[in-house]
């Protein structure tokens, strides 16, 4: 897809297993790692590997879901408005919605699971929680879900449809992601180092949630252009010469001349994808520093893209960009960050995300 015009980001925010934007990003520039070795399967056993559940809360679902709570907390910082009216629309993202508590009825018989199985009745369940009306349109495709959401909104302003949107997106860990992502054999024992040169690979799992105000008029952040590509190459792999990354990265270059960037890059741990990754973003903006967080905060998967926008946006208000926790020496290019830098020099950072079988999207953060 080609990037869409420029839209106002009025407003962001996040929660991850740190606190909300403003603690994860302090904690991020502190180097601090929410990761913690937690059975995959939880009561159930398995393999201990790195996940970071917010809030206290435990891995096994429960009914109502335990992360209920939490995105409660998180909507009450949303700029008030009829949100989800005909003027006001709501874009719902996530790659997991309720499937743990499907996970859970097919493992206990327990119907209560059953009013947040499956992606439609658990989004109309939150909007009822929410308050929100009946405007509201669920998007998912696994890692880049997020983004979908931020360009859909977007069009939807620029098409004069509303004058003002939210992106809403959560991703809860359960045993059933945890042991998805365990039996591809990514999720294991050793802990994620993003961009690191290193024989093995490794992820891990992160709860995550945020939100994005677009306008048409308020704001002194914009997404100043939007690309999406996705290859259709493999279930779950990228072409092995990263064209795919390229050619996602080639439009938001063209709509970034001229400017100095730093990059937050999608860097989960893996190998593969992390090497390409890092070498078309060094090819499309040479010199710029590359970091990624989810060594830190672990993969919140399809939120990804929302939780790392709210978190890009306090960096530039505080001046300071978090380095890659987690990441080590040799990186796959000398442009990868270990180290926190100032934002002072940079007048745009490009965030970007990639997901299951070679769907990419990047965008262009500016700042008034």
């Amino acid at each position: 897809m080609s990037p869409a015009a420029a839209v106002c980001l009025e407003a962001a925010g996040c929660l991850t297993a740190l606190g909300d934007a403003a603690a994860t990003h302090a904690a991020l520039l502190r180097g601090e790692c929410a990761l913690r070795p937690v059975p995959v399967l939880g009561t159930d056993g398995g393999e201990d590997v790195p996940l970071a559940l917010a809030g206290g809360r435990g891995l096994d679902e429960t009914a109502p879901p335990s992360w209920l709570p939490l995105l409660h907390t998180l909507a009450k910082t949303i700029p008030a408005d009829a949100w989800g009216s005909p003027g006001r629309p709501v874009f719902v993202t996530s790659s997991n919605f309720g499937v743990g508590s499907l996970h859970a009825f097919r493992r206990t018989g327990d119907r209560a699971h059953l009013a947040y199985g499956t992606p439609s009745l658990c989004v109309e369940w939150l909007a009822g929680e929410l308050g929100w009306g009946t405007n509201v349109t669920t998007l998912s495709h696994a890692c880049v879900s997020a983004h979908l959401g931020l360009l859909l909104a977007s069009r939807t302003l620029q098409a004069g449809l509303a004058d003002r949107a939210l992106v809403f997106s959560f991703d809860f860990i359960s045993p059933f992601v945890a042991g998805g992502f365990h039996a591809l054999k990514i999720l294991n024992a050793g802990f994620p180092a993003p961009y690191a040169d290193r024989p093995t690979g490794s992820i891990g799992l992160g709860d995550g949630a945020g939100f994005a105000v677009l306008s048409r008029e308020r704001g002194d952040f914009a997404i100043s252009a939007q690309s999406l590509h996705n290859e259709m190459h493999h279930f779950t792999a990228n072409r092995a010469d990263g064209a795919g990354f390229a050619a996602c990265l080639a439009p938001v270059r063209a709509a970034a001349s001229g400017r100095k960037l730093w990059l937050k890059g999608h860097g989960t741990g893996t190998l593969e994808a992390g090497r390409l990754e890092s070498a078309a973003l060094a090819s499309a903006f040479p010199v710029a520093p590359l970091v990624s967080w989810k060594g830190s905060l672990g993969h919140t998967l399809g939120s990804c893209g929302l939780v790392e926008l709210a978190l890009a946006t306090a960096a530039v208000r505080a001046g300071r960009a978090p380095g890659t926790v987690g990441g080590a020496a040799p990186s796959f290019t000398p442009e990868v960050a270990l180290e926190p830098f100032s934002t002072a020099a940079y007048d745009g950072v490009v965030c970007a995300s990639n997901a299951f079988g070679g769907a990419h999207a990047a965008f262009l953060l500016t700042h008034d």
